[in-house]
């Protein structure tokens, strides 16, 4: 008979091999069974950290933090001095916006490897974020006094003219501080603390005395807004005749984009200020009518990538009133196209606002944004105006969907608790950033899990829910499916809970690295049941996912 010596002995190496295999599957952006064979190594030989360790870093490329934060939690009480740990668990704080906890991480890491450049480098940038965060803490004004942009902003009068009404002169001067002091505090480190502060004051000044010179001589910002949306005679891109977005000027939009050439802000403004005017007007939650003999598209996460956006039109036909779709949230961040695919899916919106539905993701925020990518693009290719604007559309966003009384089609997920109405999600106040608990940050948030019950969420923000949670919602509001969007599949989609749940991926490669096909789903009235269309990537120009994302994170990924 084996004694337990040998038995021991026989598990840590079959424990070893399974680890190998799963390097190989990671490797192979294979994550999910990298995650499932890290999984076998620990229930062989749970005192490893490195099997911990490994398994953080999976997860943390499946966006999974929650797990990846517990995992490296996991190998830091294993093995204390195991620098791999912190990393790990930095990492995931650092990608859910936790800068304090990822800074914390990072300076055990350099403790324990203090000659590591690798170390020292990321452990710089984080202690950057921290020192932004913190100044944007101390500028930011309360909710009670801000102002909305877009209330500031008349784009029918914007270029006519000297008297040309842009932005007020105060938030101008307040992002060009802001713009300022973020730049301060990229390029310099914790030593320049009080360079900082100097140059905090400075800004503070600068921007009196603009106020200041705005209100003795407006005729200077006057005309500096006016040449910066005027339309020049040189410009040869789409334009928009009086308020009326056609299908024309969407067309020959779509054109300049893929050949990577930009929008007039002029042209911008317009979209964004009516898309906004439109969904501001919309319920939380939006009953969508599908006549019988007609059909209907749901789309879920398209993550900016503009190529395989165009790719499904070139599929399944261009939006309007007899080829209407719904996007389910996450159009933006990660892929470096996103001002593409959101002023595409606005455009047809103004065009014709029964062919598009859009719902809000959780990547709709500021949080993601700043992060993620989108913040930067639109920044570089448009103006800090613009992310602010951005923002404010994005909390206009209806919540979710119910078409034809039969089919629930939300970003993330459903409840913590049981018993909640489509009057309760028509009753939420959505026009703020997402909170980290609640109704509404469920609905951003939460996964389905193949188990029954609830559990906590794999991400670190909402919960993972299942079938029997998933029936329960379905017989108490007289629905029939729950689709969703928010992971990644290698199919591009999955049904779960019996067939009661479907998830809907539609950015097929995601991130370039995937390898995961994208999916939509068509509805035909009256039976409503789907039918499932999936696609693979197409090439896109040569600019990299995250390209505009923090440098922090790049470092990341």
């Amino acid at each position: 008979m084996p004694t337990m010596e040998t038995e021991n002995n026989s598990n840590i190496s079959r424990a070893e091999q399974l680890k190998q295999q799963a390097n190989e599957a990671f490797k192979g952006h294979k994550y999910s069974q990298a995650i499932d064979l890290y999984t076998q190594a620990i229930e062989l030989n749970g005192e490893n950290a490195v099997y911990w360790a490994n398994r953080a870093f999976a997860h943390t490329k499946l966006e999974e933090y929650g797990s990846a934060i517990q995992d490296g939690t996991k190998a830091i009480e294993i093995d204390p001095r195991y620098s791999k740990g912190y990393y790990r668990r930095g990492a995931a704080y650092l990608a859910m916006g936790k800068f304090k906890d990822a800074l914390k991480d990072f300076q055990q890491v350099k403790k324990l490897c203090p000659n590591d450049p690798d170390a020292t480098k990321k452990l710089k940038e984080c202690e950057k974020a921290v020192m932004k965060l913190k100044f944007e803490e101390a500028i930011a004004v309360p909710e009670s006094q801000k102002r909305s942009v877009a209330d500031t902003i008349d784009y029918h009068t914007v270029g006519s003219g000297p008297g040309s009404s842009y932005v007020s002169t105060k938030i101008t001067a307040v992002s060009a501080a802001a713009a300022l002091m973020a730049v301060l505090v990229v390029y310099m480190g914790t030593k320049a603390a009080t360079m900082v502060v100097a140059g905090a004051l400075a800004a503070l000044l600068m921007v009196l005395v603009t106020f200041r010179w705005g209100r003795c001589n407006d005729g200077f910002f006057t005309k500096s807004r006016t040449l910066e949306l005027e339309v020049e005679p040189q410009y040869t891109g789409a334009r928009i005749e009086g308020d009326v977005v056609t299908l024309d000027f969407v067309q020959k939009m779509l054109d300049d984009f893929k050949n990577q050439k930009n929008l007039h802000k002029r042209y911008a403004y317009q979209i964004v200020l009516q898309t906004r005017d439109m969904l501001r007007a919309l319920p939380s939650l939006v009953d969508i009518v599908v006549p019988e003999g007609k059909h209907f598209t749901v789309c879920g996460d398209v993550h900016g990538q503009f190529y395989d956006l165009l790719n499904i039109f070139e599929l399944n036909g261009l939006p309007s009133e007899d080829n209407p779709y719904l996007f389910n949230g996450d159009f933006v961040d990660r892929g470096s196209f996103s001002l593409e695919v959101i002023l595409t899916l606005f455009a047809f919106k103004c065009m014709c606002p029964s062919a598009i539905y859009l719902a809000r993701g959780n990547h709709e925020s500021k949080s993601m944004n700043k992060i993620y990518g989108f913040e930067g693009e639109v920044r570089s290719k448009l103006s800090e105006i613009f992310v602010e604007l951005f923002a404010e559309v994005f909390c206009c966003l209806p919540l979710a969907h119910v078409i034809n009384g039969k089919v629930f089609v939300v970003h993330g997920g459903l409840f913590s608790v049981d018993g909640v109405k489509l009057s309760d999600i028509r009753a939420i106040d959505r026009f703020c950033e997402p909170p980290e608990e609640g109704l509404m940050c469920e609905l951003l948030w939460s996964d389905p899990q193949p188990q029954p019950g609830r559990g906590p969420s794999k991400r670190g923000v909402g919960l993972s829910f299942g079938g029997d949670v998933t029936k329960r919602f379905l017989q108490e509001n007289n629905l029939d499916l729950v689709v969703r969007s928010h992971e990644v599949k290698d199919e591009g989609y999955e049904i779960e809970h019996d067939g009661k749940l479907i998830t809907v991926f539609s950015a097929p490669n995601y991130c370039d690295q995937m390898g995961n096909k994208g999916a939509f789903i068509r509805f035909e009235a009256p039976d409503m049941k789907p039918n499932i269309v999936t696609f693979s990537a197409v090439p896109h120009p040569d600019v990299k996912p995250m390209a505009y994302a923090n440098n922090f994170l790049r470092m990341f990924s």
